[in-house]
């Protein structure tokens, strides 16, 4: 929610400090730079202090961070605030699918890291309904003021839960975390490399659908849509559904076949977006789509968390998810050059063509091969 809420502010963000184009958009790119330190820092925090202690402690950091954009008076401190927000919205991840991959059975630890990722896509459509019942009537500043409402959450969170007891056993006999542990031999580094390339193909995947894909149809099929809001709820369904299905599948079948599947299935699917010849159609496509190739990204908690030790396990989630995050980011800018020089196939193409990447990358880690039998 807190992320989102940049996306739906920013057009107003651009009137009040009369800024460029290019000044907007570094505004993502600082709170994903943020977000990438954060993850860093705070995985590494996690490692050594605690889960439930770090993931306290990052929703807080980006919780007040929200808060203080109300006060923002020039374009400077919005880079300022978005920074800091971005550093506890990154570190969060790994201190949470780490507290997840410690507590739950691992039988069912792909369902329950699926679980826990749909609430990214409550928080977007929280995000787009806070938008647009609250800017029009006070102003994109106290859209931000609700984001320093989760510290209240923390207060809840931290009266019961403790922290797993294979972290408490670990913490103080096993080598302190460092990024080191995630490049110590030849295996682990690929394994590392790997993970993060299928995260890039995630988070660029996701990015094209949600960003571009619909003023593309509208420009270049002459669809249309009902406002994006109709777009990215149909999506966001499509994508809860697919997440619940993956974690279950994943379960019961390990993730190579899982993600073989769903991967494949995406390289497929986008294809569809090109045949949408009304909004109903289109809406039905994006609810497939969705479904395809966002419903892996529940998947990726659980596998970091059983394929690397308790000692670096939320610093291995942060820095996986965050460096694919960064590097996927970009995708919005690519997939903007190919729209203004090349048709809506060719755009389909390269997504196609990624996820096929994906899958060859995907069948290379050795790690997954053991998955069932390790979580069994």
């Amino acid at each position: 929610m807190d992320i989102m809420f940049l996306a739906f502010s920013l057009s107003s963000i651009i009137q009040s400090f009369h800024i460029s184009g290019t000044q907007a958009g570094l505004i993502a790119t600082v709170t994903n730079l943020g977000m990438l330190v954060g993850g860093i820092f705070f995985g590494l925090m996690a490692d050594r202090v605690g889960r439930v202690k770090v993931f306290s402690y990052t929703v807080i950091v980006f919780s007040l961070a929200s808060l203080c954009m109300f006060f923002a008076s020039n374009i400077y401190l919005v880079y300022l605030f978005r920074f800091i927000a971005g550093l506890g919205a990154g570190g969060e991840y790994g201190a949470c699918m780490s507290l997840v991959s410690e507590t739950f059975d691992k039988k069912n630890l792909g369902k329950a890291s699926s679980v826990v990722a749909i609430g990214a896509q409550v928080g977007a459509i929280m995000a787009a309904l806070l938008a647009s019942l609250i800017i029009p009537r006070f102003g994109w500043q106290m859209l931000y003021v609700i984001g320093v409402l989760p510290v209240l959450l923390v207060l809840w969170i931290r009266r019961d839960i403790k922290e797993p007891e294979v972290f408490e056993k670990t913490k103080t006999k096993n080598e302190r975390p460092r990024i080191g542990l995630l490049f110590k031999d030849k295996k682990t580094t690929w394994q590392t490399m790997g993970l993060t390339l299928m995260v890039t193909v995630q988070i660029a995947g996701y990015f094209g659908l949600m960003n571009w894909l619909p003023s593309i149809m509208q420009q270049q099929l002459g669809l249309s849509v009902s406002g994006s809001s109709l777009w990215m709820v149909s999506t966001i369904i499509g994508m809860s559904l697919g997440m619940l299905t993956f974690g279950t599948v994943m379960d019961k079948l390990g993730p190579r076949l899982s993600f073989g599947i769903f991967l494949l299935a995406s390289s497929v699917t986008v294809y569809l977006l090109t045949l949408a010849k009304g909004q109903w159609s289109l809406l039905l496509a994006a609810i497939i789509v969705g479904y395809f190739i966002n419903g892996m990204y529940g998947g990726y908690g659980a596998i970091i968390s059983s394929l690397y030790p308790t000692e670096i396990k939320a610093t291995a989630n942060n820095f996986i998810m965050n460096v694919g995050r960064a590097i996927g980011g970009f995708s919005s800018v690519l997939i903007g050059f190919i729209m203004d020089q090349y048709s809506l196939m060719v755009v389909v193409m390269f997504l196609s063509i990624i996820y096929l990447i994906s899958f060859v990358v995907m069948l290379s880690l050795p790690g997954l091969k053991n998955y069932l039998a390790k979580n069994n």
